[in-house]
């Protein structure tokens, strides 16, 4: 029998689970009322259906691929009418459920950040490129990206109250994983829906192919949440935290997680560290590594670093050999030719893999690549690398770059050998 949502998320906080092992939308719990009038739909990112005198309101409504399983679970647990829905971000994994509830009748009143329709116009004007990356980030080769969205009706500035039925929700603004996330909060229940600003990970903070994060900003606003006192804090992905003393833990050491990073990295650049050296320097402390709920399984400590980088120094990272750069091919064709050629590249790449050395048997691999991308000898080699790095890694970013690496050999060893 699958166990509920709430006896899991206290298995995550005893140590019994790791929330590794949840992943994804079929390893979740099913559907369930996790409090009096809150209802829990779980998935890749969560939906949450909250009770009123008048109808429901959803906060976060999922993907489109999951829409309609959404429909029938909400509707399975009631046939009140959806009065309103709040995206906390603009993310597709957050404001695509609502198709299925309005193709039956139900007009609700979305509400948002002004950010998220300025989010939705980019979406578009990027169409082609965040097909690329996501398919690339989550290694689905068929994904598409949508160029349609469902706009917000009633969008706010800093904060808004949604008054319905005798609910009373809060909506706070706060930049961190985005710039137009919000935060929901229910004063008189003590229940607080961070959204992704808590996903029982570490801080997405860093993401290589995305746009920037604000990890200083979203340190204020953890430690805002957790003066907030909450007794149930529903993220819209992980699984849910219960006590008062958890929440607020959970918040403060999230929030010097940051605070560190931030920290660390801004001291390398008043040294003037050049970001090579910063990434290799600036270490989470000991303390809060080892947490289980700020583990680097979907972002990483050194994106961050990066992140805080360009937010402080642009993005010339202090080598001035990359300023103004030679292509990729001719410098692999210089290096390959003085060592030897491109198989000689390759044969060393496995070699340092081989040794455990994965860092630069990647840029050895990806010289002998560029140097002769049309080498069977050297695709094998780079597929072999780049096989060997993803296994090696723990984050759902990194994983996903290089293994799409792994398959762009791949496709080409597969053509040049017939």
């Amino acid at each position: 029998m699958t166990e509920s949502i709430l006896r899991t998320a206290e298995r995550v906080w005893t140590g019994e689970a790791q929330l590794a092992e949840l992943a994804g939308h079929s390893a979740m719990s099913p559907p369930e009322e996790v409090a009096d009038g809150v209802f829990m739909v779980p998935g890749f990112s969560h939906a949450f259906a909250v009770r009123h005198d008048e109808g429901l309101l959803l906060f976060d409504t999922g993907s489109a691929m999951l829409a309609d399983n959404l429909h029938r679970a909400v509707r399975g647990w009631s046939d009140a009418p959806v009065t309103h829905a709040v995206f906390s971000h603009g993310h597709a994994d957050h404001v695509f459920g609502l198709g299925p509830f309005e193709a039956a009748g139900d007009r609700p009143v979305v509400v948002a950040h002004q950010n998220v329709a300025k989010r939705f116009d980019r979406y578009v004007r990027t169409n082609g490129y965040n097909g690329v990356i996501n398919r690339r980030q989550f290694q689905l080769p068929d994904l598409t990206w949508p160029s349609e969205f469902r706009r917000p009706d009633v969008t706010f500035t800093d904060a808004h109250r949604i008054e319905v039925g005798g609910l009373a929700l809060e909506l706070t603004h706060h930049r961190g994983e985005t710039d137009d996330h919000a935060v929901g909060w229910l004063p008189d229940r003590k229940i607080l829906f961070p959204g992704d600003l808590f996903i029982g990970l570490a801080p997405n903070a860093g993401n290589p192919q995305k746009v920037q994060r604000f990890p200083e900003e979203w340190a204020v606003a953890l430690r805002w949440m957790a003066s907030l006192g909450a007794e149930l804090m529903l993220g819209s992905h992980g699984v849910p935290v219960v006590g008062a003393d958890r929440i607020r833990e959970v918040l403060e050491n999230s929030a010097a997680y940051l605070e560190s990073l931030v920290e660390q990295t801004l001291a390398c650049l008043n040294e003037g560290a050049t970001l090579v050296d910063t990434l290799h320097r600036v270490q989470v402390p000991d303390e809060l590594a080892g947490l289980h709920y700020l583990q680097p399984l979907y972002d990483e400590p050194e994106f961050v670093v990066r992140n805080v980088w360009r937010l402080y120094a642009g993005w010339y990272d202090g080598n001035p050999a990359h300023l103004k750069p030679a292509t990729d091919a001719a410098l692999a064709a210089e290096l390959a030719g003085l060592c030897g050629g491109a198989e000689a590249l390759a044969e060393r790449a496995t070699a340092l893999a081989a040794e455990g050395s994965l860092r630069l048997a990647c840029h050895v691999a990806q010289l002998a690549g560029d140097a002769a991308p049309d080498s069977a000898v050297v695709q094998r080699a780079r597929k072999q690398v780049y096989a060997s790095r993803a296994a090696a890694e723990l984050s759902t970013m990194s994983k996903g770059i290089f293994s799409w690496a792994e398959t762009e050999s791949d496709t080409a060893l597969a053509k040049l050998t017939g």
